[in-house]
């Protein structure tokens, strides 16, 4: 294993050079005439001359000398507003960031560049650019249909050229848009830059280019009458699933307190944020303690990838040559020379499986991705999004200590927040959603006993109360039994546990086995491409059979308040008397369809070979029963009531299910 001395950046020698050093190499800064007019509007004539460019057709920019030429006009743009009072630049320009939806955001900016806190100027930033991202993306949907979803190609795109001119946004480019460039979003969002590293008169740039932006945006708008539409913010919809960790009290900041100068997560140069973070959450703050703790969540876990993997050089800032190690290379399976990736067997399964929740399945919050472009709003950031970021931080300082087991040996609160991933499975994947899925339907059919009948005297002279005559009856009650004794034999197979189909027999039985497997651990981590597909069958038949036990329960409360009312017609009250004649019976089909899925989620995770004609002809099968649960929703909804239909259908089906697992 490695040696590593103490890290004192995290940025490479180049991508140093280029923020920290390139822009104030030239000292003769041009007056404040060259930068902002008497009146407070933007000189973008003279402010974008000082861009550089290797070909004028293309739009390729020198970002080395645009950097080292711009750094004087940066500088002026700093020292004017350090002259400003807080009045002042509100009264100034307040009105120019009413564009981006968040003036207050701007005003926040304004007041970090003159801050002695070491994280203001980071905070703000990432918080600016990611605001400003935002805006444009609002501004490039006026004319535009599809936002592109990365920065870079938001500033590169002729939309945006076309509102506010090629040579302005090759101007936010240099400072925003390119890994050649001095890239001030992404080296903070990735965490990289550590604190006060980063110049403050780039944010006191960006603050006046952003007002800049508003004048531009304003003519543009009432030349072409138009108005700009901001989108709605993304609603973090998904905390009380991600209710695992005990809520973060005071007990438990001072626990982490303690142990963040002791873990190997944390490298000495990024301690204030980290610090800073805390105090943020104790100050309930919380969209601040998120922006600066996910940052060095992604930097703890490089240095440990670096580690675990012996590769000490991609702690460092990639060159334009070389893509940063982001979340997605640590998280993933291999890397990118083939070889396995250490780290996910390091932090263990459960950690994996939070990790990959928060961040990366498409059905989870995504928050990094989410925040960092901007598209949640920070005013009503939801605590218990920020107690579970800072939980999570807890979790990781804890396993890279190397005293971590004594530690939490002695502080209970501690112990309680560790031992809290311990039964993790995932919430938001694939597999995670179907097990969810699975459990609402088995709650929805749980109520079928409570669905009103009217009584013996009010039917017993009324015909239709049967749909099957008793020679069809027996032949339905036979085929489900087969159907139930070859799920149980096949579950035997994929489960290992001996159990008795006799005992299934009941839609009851069948709903509780249900629950006890949905309990197990299954893993998803790395799920093979097969899985995956089978699973997206299974969610689509599950979908559909809790629309089916959802349109009966409506469909029978209501037809019974009708009843008791006597507003049913004569077709109407037959109608009824058949739904209530296949309750039973389609709840027995549901509860059996539902073990059915569940016993397939499990084999599915033994399948392997996509090329196989046993995989395709299982996806075959899956879909006849998806087509089965699609014709159900379809007559069992209130506009059809199609019930002798429905019998008939359902026992095609068994006999095709029966006829498939006795193969």
């Amino acid at each position: 294993m490695a040696t590593f001395e103490p890290i004192k950046t995290c940025l490479s020698a180049e991508v140093h050079h280029v923020v920290c050093s390139l822009g104030l190499t030239v000292l003769n800064s041009p007056g404040l005439d060259r930068v902002i007019t008497v009146s407070g509007e933007i000189c973008w004539e003279a402010i974008t001359f000082s861009l550089c460019t290797l070909d004028a057709e293309k739009h390729d920019l020198d970002y080395i000398e645009s950097v080292r030429s711009l750094g004087p006009v940066c500088k002026t743009a700093h020292l004017y507003l350090l002259s400003l009072s807080t009045q002042q630049f509100n009264n100034q320009y307040g009105l120019w960031f009413k564009w981006t939806n968040n003036r207050e955001l701007f005003v926040e900016a304004f007041e970090a560049i003159r801050s002695v806190q070491p994280t203001a100027v980071s905070l703000s930033l990432m918080k600016l650019t990611a605001c400003l991202e935002r805006a444009l993306g609002d501004v490039f949907l006026m004319i535009g249909n599809e936002c592109p979803f990365l920065l870079r190609d938001l500033l590169a795109s002729q939309e945006l050229a076309a509102v506010f001119g090629q040579s302005v946004m090759n101007l936010l480019r240099v400072f925003l848009g390119s890994p050649r460039s001095l890239n001030l979003r992404n080296i903070l969002w990735h965490g990289f830059a550590a604190p006060s590293e980063i110049p403050p008169m780039y944010t006191s740039m960006l603050l006046l280019l952003t007002a800049g932006l508003g004048q531009i945006l304003k003519d543009f708008l009432a030349r072409n009458n138009l108005s700009l539409l901001h989108r709605p913010y993304f609603q973090l919809t998904q905390l009380k699933e991600l209710a695992v960790f005990p809520d973060i009290n005071e007990e438990a900041i001072a626990a982490a307190k303690g142990i963040i100068e002791k873990s190997d997560f944390v490298m000495e140069i990024m301690l204030p944020y980290w610090n800073d973070a805390l105090e943020a959450y104790k100050d309930q703050r919380y969209a601040d303690c998120t922006i600066l703790l996910l940052p060095q969540l992604e930097m703890g876990l490089r240095k440990h990838f670096t580690i675990v993997n012996n590769c000490p050089n991609r702690v460092l800032t990639a060159e334009s040559t070389t893509l940063y190690t982001t979340f997605d290379e640590m998280l993933a399976k291999y890397l990118d020379n083939g070889v396995i990736n250490r780290l996910p067997s390091t932090l263990g399964e459960p950690i994996m499986e939070v990790l990959w929740d928060l961040l990366n399945h498409q059905e989870g919050p995504r928050l990094r991705d989410h925040l960092s472009h901007g598209e949640i709003d920070l005013k009503l950031f939801p605590r218990e999004m920020a107690s579970h970021v800072v939980a999570l931080a807890i979790i990781l300082l804890h396993h890279c200590h190397k005293g971590a087991n004594g530690i939490a040996m002695e502080n209970e609160c501690l112990r309680t927040i560790v031992c809290s991933t311990h039964s993790y499975c995932s919430r938001f994947h694939p597999v995670g959603r179907l097990k969810q899925q699975l459990r609402r339907c088995l709650e929805s059919l749980q109520k079928w006993g409570e669905i009103p009948r009217p009584t013996l005297e009010q039917v017993s002279d009324r015909p239709g109360s049967d749909c099957l005559n008793p020679a069809a009856q027996t032949v339905h009650q036979c085929l489900m039994e087969g159907l139930v004794s070859a799920l149980i034999n096949r579950l035997k197979m994929v489960y290992g546990e001996d159990l008795n189909p006799f005992h299934y027999l009941l839609a009851e039985a069948q709903l509780h086995l249900v629950a006890k497997l949905l309990a197990n651990r299954i893993g998803t981590l790395f799920c093979p491409r097969v899985v995956l597909e089978v699973v997206s069958l299974l969610r689509k038949i599950t979908s559909q059979c809790l629309t089916v036990s959802e349109q009966i329960m409506h469909g029978a409360v209501s037809r019974h308040q009708q009843w008791l009312n006597k507003s049913l017609r004569s077709r109407q009250r037959q109608n009824y008397l058949r739904m209530l004649g296949s309750v039973q019976y389609l709840h027995h089909i549901f509860s059996l369809l539902t073990l059915l899925v569940t016993v397939e989620l499990l084999n599915a995770q033994t399948m392997t070979d996509e090329t196989s004609s046993e995989y395709h002809h299982h996806l075959k099968f899956l879909k006849l029963v998806l087509q089965y649960t699609e014709n159900m929703v379809t007559y069992t909804s209130p506009d059809k009531n199609k019930w002798n239909e429905s019998w008939d259908l359902t026992e095609k089906m068994l006999l095709k299910v029966k006829n498939f697992y006795n193969k």
